[in-house]
């Protein structure tokens, strides 16, 4: 999918157009070979940009090449999907491209909602094409808020299966903290490189920089920062919590053990006593016309003293 939009340096007002024109942005959604191709062409740059953001394991990172005098940030930007019907965070990445001052290029392999949110009408007032340097760093600072919601609904959602795990222990309650677990350690790599790529940028000259640019910077560093922290506490939590439920579950498997066992042990004492009286040989009571009673009674009383020993033993807890 291929989408120009355009802010007036007159009037100021942001759309959507069909041409390439200088000042415009280009976005990009895993695009056809067709339109990388009609991009390259009408921008006259290298199709290598480009492509390196359609790579699904590529890096956040900065790249400059001298000769088309253009230069590619990757991030790695929040987002969800299903795998194995359960729906888990990741992580994309999501390329900038700024050609010669002149264009503004963002690439990804699919929709996401930081730059769903830069298409939508009420931030249209706030984006102004033509500065490039800013529109990319409110980009880096959107894309740091994204990843504070989603760590957020993790929380929440690993709150709820907690809750669910209190009164029952189901594998579907464990299979989805474990797979917020992962997500957490995918927003943490990812966070950490998104880092490293935004303090290259601040230190590094490698874009102009004006004071208000400088200052969209530095909170996103700071969001990014936070995002880290809250990351990194998320996963301590849910992995003390994975541990401890780890260690319930083998302690309730102990218990229904010993309680199986215990039945087990209760009901051998009558079985027992039956099988020496079923013996095809002279037994006492053999002949007395109350020996079946005086039998059952003598199993009852044993099974009961078993039961009571084992109850005083705690295995019938």
């Amino acid at each position: 999918m291929l989408k120009i939009y355009n802010t007036d340096v007159e009037t100021n007002q942001f759309g959507q157009i069909e041409e390439f024109k200088k000042g415009c942005w280009i976005n990009l959604v895993n695009p056809s070979e067709e339109e990388i191709q009609l991009v390259c062409e009408n921008l006259k740059i290298q199709d290598d940009f480009i492509r390196y953001a359609l790579d699904y394991e590529e890096k956040a990172r900065i790249d400059i090449e001298e000769d088309d005098e253009t230069i590619l940030f990757v991030v790695d930007t929040p987002t969800t999907e299903k795998r194995e019907g359960a729906e888990i965070y990741t992580t994309v990445p999501l390329g900038m491209i700024i050609v010669r001052d002149d264009f503004f290029i963002t690439v990804s392999l699919r929709k996401n909602k930081v730059i769903k949110e830069f298409e939508k009408i009420r931030v249209k007032n706030n984006i102004q094409t033509y500065k490039k340097s800013r529109f990319l760093l409110q980009i880096l600072y959107a894309n740091s808020a994204l990843f504070l919601k989603y760590l957020k609904q993790i929380n929440k959602e690993s709150e709820v299966a907690e809750h669910t795990l209190k009164n029952t222990t189901r594998n579907e309650e464990l299979l989805k903290l474990m797979n917020l677990e992962k997500s957490l350690v995918y927003f943490q790599t990812s966070l950490k490189s998104n880092e490293s790529v935004m303090e290259k940028t601040m230190r590094g000259k490698i874009i102009k920089l004006y004071e208000e640019d400088e200052d969209i910077l530095e909170d996103a560093i700071i969001e990014n920062r936070q995002a880290i922290e809250m990351a990194k506490i998320y996963n301590d939590i849910l992995n003390s919590t994975m541990d401890t439920y780890a260690s319930i579950i083998s302690n309730n498997l102990n218990d229904v053990m010993k309680f199986l066992t215990s039945i087990t042990i209760i009901l051998a004492v009558p079985t027992m006593i039956a099988s020496f009286w079923g013996m095809n040989v002279a037994l006492p009571l053999q002949y007395h016309k109350l020996g079946f009673i005086i039998t059952v009674a003598i199993s009852i009383v044993l099974t009961i003293i078993v039961t009571l020993w084992l109850k005083k033993k705690d295995f019938l807890d």
